[in-house]
């Protein structure tokens, strides 16, 4: 068979699956950074990860992956293998990590079409000095070491079949998922491993690559493959292995004879006779033999499609009173679990989601619909049917888009490994409902925000071990993030043990850049109102500017990218004991429930959740300031006024307060009313982005279509409450 083959087919599923594979080895890593050592399950995975990632590398010529990954490799085999004692258990983590952020790396530039030229040669170095670390540090370790696990890439995939008194015999039967995609990669893929170790081997269908129907008949007919080495059966299991591909591996040891006959397992239909006499048994034996012996030694070799897979019998009762004989059994098939789906796909899939809600709202809202005397309890029956599947496939694509916080809490579990590593601090990082599921889009904004926080609490937030001694806390920091939904919000915490803000260091810094009002003491602001100004654009409360910056340097981005997808940032912090970031941000930004309300010929939509109350109010609970500013009285509480008409200097809109509906917006326990002509009524609404041609107007955060076809601006509860 020629190795050279075209791998445009296999680069995403090679992606998508080393992917997967380095994420969960990050996180097994992770899970035990500040256990002694690795269990014996995490070396194994580990090992066989790196395997993996080493033999699909290898078929897809990514030369400086395949060697990383196979030196690697290397040292969880001596691990797997030898079981030494002195291993320095945190270097062994910073070496794994290392190279999953190289392989990372890597892949990502391949995904953006680049070649993967990075240089591993030093952390292969690392990597082999590690290894004679390990080697050296125990007592005898020379003499017990296992084998040197090294690979040395064959000319040819077939060994010349030479049987010594070591070599045994194989029968190989693989059988992968129903719903496993490109059978035939994988399966060349369990080929690639086993060649390692092969004498001579063998399989069927033979143009697993070349021919792409391949893929088909392997996974309706399995996989065979015929094994002639030097090893045992657990050491071909270790090689081919159950996985989210591979349903299940049948192998059966064979004579040299039974080898030769290649894929020849018996013919149609298998019986171990239970019921002629032993003299039968033994003619028909001989018989098969003598003709076995006649028949060309070239046909014996040929393989043939097998009937049966070797081994698939199971006993089968049959009437009662009769003996038993051997049956096929007929696995059950199983549907697909799971299925891979492009993103792109799925937002496109939204998007049409949202032209069909908006298209629902121009039928039932039609003018037409409007004429006196007509009779529409059909229409209503029907349309009432209409909204109902509208919902539920809005409910179902929301589901779909929907993925758990897990992995982004994972990777600020790796960011406050490697800071605290490189600020020599000793830290503890705890996830708290890191299966919260939000959209995938919201994850997307709220990564790098995360980064800024846990960034900030690590470095400014935590005090050094020495300081955390002398002030008598425990010497280990800790890092809590946790997230939790209420009220179609999702709340993401970041929360430190550490030294928490300084109220007068802050005030002091936002006097000096001239922050503060020169009219209101500084007893006025309350915490809350302080906190708030370290999320300022160049407000820091560092003396001293480090790699990591302290709490202020980027904070002004983080809130950007919050409000952005309508979310905001609440802060709270008791000096000594630590503070507490607080994300809260919507579940979703594709389609949200709102009110729709007219000022002068203009439509607007605010969302139902900052809406507390309705109210219609009087003249004389209006109160007026010199300077033009407005406040109402409501149930002895004063609120400030916001008319949106005056707001956006519109031509025409109600002066009177007796005439239009006064909204109370709450944000942040912040509370502002908002004046407004009249309210048209509640509405799913699929929100559209402004274009980028239009200057950003403070108080707007998009745009909709309504139902008769007019297009009304989406508020911003937070910024009108500023």
């Amino acid at each position: 068979m020629a190795e050279e083959f075209s791998t445009d087919g296999m680069l995403d599923i090679y992606l998508f699956e080393n992917e997967q594979l380095l994420e969960q080895l990050q996180d097994r890593v992770l899970e035990q950074k500040d256990a002694d050592c690795f269990d014996e399950d995490s070396i194994n995975e580990i090992f066989r990860t790196m395997h993996t990632i080493k033999g699909s590398s290898g078929i897809m010529m990514f030369d400086n992956i395949t060697a990383v990954s196979h030196k690697l490799e290397d040292v969880f085999y001596y691990l797997r293998e030898s079981h030494p004692d002195n291993v320095p258990h945190l270097e062994l983590v910073e070496h794994v990590l290392e190279v999953q952020d190289f392989i990372s790396g890597e892949m990502e530039k391949i995904r953006n079409g680049d070649s993967a030229d990075g240089d591993s040669r030093e952390i292969i170095a690392r990597l082999d000095q590690f290894l004679e670390k390990i080697k050296n540090g125990g007592e005898g370790v020379e003499e017990e070491a296992a084998p040197a696990n090294v690979h040395e890439e064959p000319k040819q995939f077939y060994i010349a079949p030479v049987a010594t008194s070591a070599s045994r015999f194989y029968k190989v039967y693989i059988t992968f998922y129903p719903e496993t995609e490109m059978a035939n990669v994988h399966a060349y893929k369990a080929v690639y491993a086993l060649k390692e170790i092969a004498e001579d081997l063998l399989y069927s269908p033979e143009d697993i690559i070349s021919d792409e129907r391949s893929a088909e008949v392997i996974r309706e007919e399995g996989f065979k493959i015929l094994l002639q080495a030097q090893c045992s059966e657990e050491d071909i299991r270790k090689l081919v292995g159950i996985g989210y591909d591979i349903q299940k591996v049948d192998i059966f040891e064979c004579k040299a004879e039974e080898f030769l006959q290649g894929f020849d397992f018996g013919g149609q239909e298998e019986h171990i006779d239970l019921e002629s006499s032993v003299e039968e048994i033994e003619t028909r034996s001989r018989e098969k033999e003598e003709g076995a012996k006649e028949a060309p030694k070239e046909e014996a070799k040929k393989p043939e499609k097998p009937k049966i897979a070797p081994g698939d019998f199971v006993i089968k009762s049959k009437e009662p009173g009769k003996q038993k004989k051997l049956a096929k059994d007929k696995p059950k098939t199983e549907k697909a679990s799971f299925i891979s789906v492009n993103v792109s796909k799925m937002d496109q899939l939204m998007e049409l989601i949202g032209e069909l809600v908006i298209s629902e709202s121009v039928v039932l809202q039609n003018p037409d619909l409007k004429v006196p005397g007509l009779n529409l309890n059909s229409f209503n029956k029907a349309a009432a049917q209409l909204a109902k599947i509208s919902t539920d496939l809005q409910n179902v694509i929301m589901s779909m888009r929907m993925v758990p916080l897990t992995n982004t809490f994972q990777k600020m579990n790796r960011i406050v490994f490697d800071v605290s590593r490189k600020l020599g601090k000793d830290i503890e990082f705890e996830m708290v409902g890191e299966h919260t599921e939000v959209d995938k889009n919201i994850i997307e904004h709220i990564s790098d925000p995360l980064m800024h926080l846990v960034r900030n609490a690590v470095d400014h937030g935590i005090e050094t071990n020495e300081e955390r001694v002398d002030s008598g806390k425990p010497d280990k920091g800790k890092v809590i993030m946790s997230a939790r939904t209420e009220a179609g919000k999702v709340w993401i915490s970041v929360e430190d043990n550490g030294k928490g803000l300084d109220r007068e260091k802050i005030l002091a810094k936002a006097r000096k850049q001239g922050i503060l009002d020169e009219n209101k003491p500084d007893s006025a602001y309350t915490d809350k109102e302080v906190y708030q100004f370290i999320t300022l654009p160049g407000f820091s409360t560092n003396e001293q500017v480090t790699e990591y910056s302290g709490r202020g340097v980027g904070m002004d981005v983080v809130v950007q990218n919050i409000q952005q997808i309508g979310g905001t940032l609440d802060i709270e912090s008791t000096p000594g004991f630590g503070s507490i970031m607080s994300l809260k941000i919507p579940l979703t930004l594709a389609i949200i429930d709102g009110i729709v309300m007219e000022t002068g010929n203009s439509s607007f939509v605010l969302e139902t959740g900052v809406i507390k109350e309705f109210v219609r109010v009087k003249e004389d609970m209006m109160i007026h300031e010199p300077d033009g500013d407005e406040y109402i009285m409501i149930r002895g509480e004063c609120y400030p006024v916001v008319r949106l008409g005056k707001w956006y200097g519109m031509s025409e809109y109600k002066e009177s307060i007796e005439d239009g509906v006064m909204l109370i917006l709450e944000v942040e326990e912040k509370k502002v009313c908002l004046f407004v002509d009249k309210l048209i009524g509640e509405q799913e609404i699929v929100v559209k982005p402004i274009p980028s041609y239009i200057k950003k107007v403070k108080g707007l955060s998009g745009c909709t279509q309504l139902g008769d076809g007019s297009i009304a601006l989406i508020l911003d509860a937070a910024g009108l409450v500023e």
